[in-house]
């Protein structure tokens, strides 16, 4: 299936470029592994170097780099799902403070006892 007719929702309501990066790795995915999950997952590991998810689209982070502990791994544990994956939370980009707010923000309860990684879990479930 053309990565194009596949485009996740979230994406349709984000930037171009967001969507240009999504379907060229896609794409790509596509070719190298086939249609499917894995391609799927290739996307979303390229697409949050750059991007975060944010309530229902993606942004453009403020600095580049990997975003939870899943995006850490390469290879086979990557591809086994080592690493927690958080829903593109940008875990790493951003302090406990700005977590904190973005949870105040989409009023997640029980927020002023989480810690840092509880808290972009929280707002990963409030997001999905």
């Amino acid at each position: 299936m053309p990565a194009d007719k596949s485009l996740p929702g979230t994406l349709k309501r984000s930037p171009r470029k967001a969507q240009e990066t999504w379907l060229k790795t896609h794409d790509s995915a596509v070719e190298e592994y086939g249609d499917g999950e894995r391609a799927h997952r290739t996307a979303f590991k390229s697409l949050k170097v750059g991007w975060e998810k944010v309530d229902d689209h993606w942004e453009r982070k403020n600095e580049s780099g990997p975003s939870d502990p899943r995006s850490t791994y390469r290879g086979k544990a990557a591809r086994d799902g080592r690493g927690e994956a958080l829903g593109g939370v940008d875990y790493y980009g951003h302090t406990k403070a700005e977590l904190y707010d973005r949870a105040r923000e989409l009023g997640v309860a029980g927020r002023s006892k989480m810690d840092k990684l509880e808290l972009a879990r929280a707002i990963a479930r409030k997001q999905h």
